[in-house]
């Protein structure tokens, strides 16, 4: 998403009436275990949309220090007990570097907490999210989608957690990423986009017995001013 300007421009494209994005990663890459995005399947800690990014997973778990690793499941899963999950993956990859899913989830077994499924869940999505650096992509892609949409046009955006979906909310509300108003010379607020929907649309039931992949999605829709 953080080249769309520039993909659009390459094609000749300077505006549009209308941009949709969809954030949540595709089946393929859920369902192949080489890209190691799912914590149920066997493979190694790769977890790159984009294969030529440089560093994965796995490199992540065995380079970050105590402060980086606790900072990033604490804001980026959420994990309640962060600080517990990265002291033992310090010490566990003192002992021996952690190379794969089956190695990464024996090491953190001993301190999940609640739910064994959601807290993997957690885990994995803040690891996903460093690798890609998927929030700053966003936040890029909002800002892009800005200056590209004409007045009148459209923002659709479906989003899968409440990290994006907090950007896409203030974004809408206040026409940037720092979550503070945009305001011109004299003071005054400037408005870029107008709210279509109050909350967010959220699948209904038949939708996610169709696709339970769905059952998180949250889609915004504002209109440019």
């Amino acid at each position: 998403f953080r080249h769309m300007k520039n993909m659009l421009r390459l094609n000749g494209i300077t505006s549009a009436d209308g941009i949709l994005a969809d954030l949540g990663i595709s089946s393929y890459q859920i369902d192949t275990a080489e890209r190691g995005f799912a914590h149920r399947l066997q493979g190694p800690l790769d977890m790159r949309m984009n294969k030529s990014l440089q560093h994965n997973a796995e490199d992540i778990l065995n380079s970050y220090d105590h402060q980086q690793l606790q900072h990033m499941f604490g804001e980026y899963g959420q994990v309640r007990n962060a600080r517990t999950l990265a002291n033992t993956i310090s010490a566990a990859r003192n002992r021996q570097e952690i190379e794969t899913i089956e190695d990464f989830i024996k090491v953190i077994t001993p301190v999940i907490k609640g739910n064994h499924n959601k807290y993997l869940s957690q885990v994995f999505q803040a690891l996903r999210i460093e690798v890609n650096d998927e929030l700053n992509a966003l936040k890029e892609f909002l800002e892009q989608a800005k200056e590209i949409l004409e007045t009148g046009g459209r923002l659709v955006v479906i989003s899968y957690h409440s990290l994006e979906d907090r950007i896409i909310k203030n974004f809408i509300r206040h026409g940037n990423t720092m979550a503070t108003p945009d305001k011109d010379p004299f003071g005054g607020v400037k408005k870029h986009f107008k709210a279509i929907n109050k909350k967010p649309i959220i699948p209904g039931e038949d939708e996610i017995k169709k696709n339970n992949r769905a059952h998180s999605a949250r889609m915004r829709i504002a209109e440019k001013v």
